[in-house]
């Protein structure tokens, strides 16, 4: 049984050459975005890892001098007015209103996490509030203590995991790249579904390695060492394993 002609031409088959160039294309782009991201992060961290230098450099202001209590460790008594549970960008907040009585304004800081010291906090606690440079750090009950969000040196650990993860994947986009450009060049076949999965897996591997590191360790030496040598480990594998599944499909 014959179908009924269509009224419209048939869809033109596209060309292998040009589907190949959009990949270069997008893969070229992605990867330079993500670089210059990450480049953009680094540029920003100088600034937080000199003021998380200064904050483990700093003493208690009853240690020191009038002039050098601006940029000492302060500590104050508060009473807990109220807590509340809130959420942001999909994730949950928790935060505490303090009372410091005549002295010291009431205040309205969000802790870091779910940790020991606000799982039992209730109206009417006593608490010890520290603070540095203005901003509350942290919040003391009896001998636990929990960091706030505004403890310094977060956002340099924050910014120099994204660094990392950005560049690695960057990275890995503008390889891409260029090895798409050379198997257009030689018109070689479409590489196996394997192939593409080992790539994905070494890299989610060694952003997990680079992840791992910064939070190991706030020695940025050490963080980028171990980045490095984790991103070298696992390219290497990723490569022998490449190459005998390649050696496998031509057998």
């Amino acid at each position: 049984m014959n179908r009924a002609a269509s009224p419209y031409p048939p869809p033109r088959p596209q060309s292998p050459g040009l589907s190949s160039l959009k990949g270069v294309i997008f893969a070229s782009i992605v990867g330079s975005v993500l670089v210059l991201a990450a480049a953009v992060l680094f540029a920003l961290l100088p600034g937080s890892l000199s003021e998380a230098a200064d904050f483990r450099a700093a003493r208690p202001c009853s240690e020191v001098s009038a002039p050098e209590n601006g940029d000492c460790l302060a500590e104050w008594p508060a009473t807990v007015v109220s807590t509340e549970t809130g959420r942001s960008n999909k994730s949950v907040t928790n935060w505490v209103t303090l009372d410091g009585g005549a002295e010291e304004p009431r205040l309205r800081v969000r802790m870091r996490g779910d940790g020991p010291v606000w799982e039992k906090l209730k109206p009417g606690d006593r608490v010890t509030v520290l603070s540095w440079r203005g901003a509350v750090w942290a919040v003391e009950a009896g001998e636990l203590r929990q960091d706030t969000t505004a403890a310094p040196g977060r956002d340099a650990t924050a910014r120099l995991a994204v660094g990392l993860v950005l560049l690695i994947v960057g990275s890995v986009f503008l390889r891409g790249a260029g090895w798409l450009h050379r198997r257009r060049a030689t018109r070689a076949q479409d590489s196996p579904a394997a192939q593409v999965v080992v790539v994905m897996a070494a890299t989610l591997l060694a952003s997990g390695i680079a992840v791992t590191a910064v939070t190991a360790t706030d020695t940025v030496w050490l963080v980028l060492l171990v980045a490095a040598a984790g991103c070298a480990a696992v390219w290497t594998a990723t490569a022998l394993l490449l190459r005998a599944l390649a050696r496998r499909r031509t057998a």
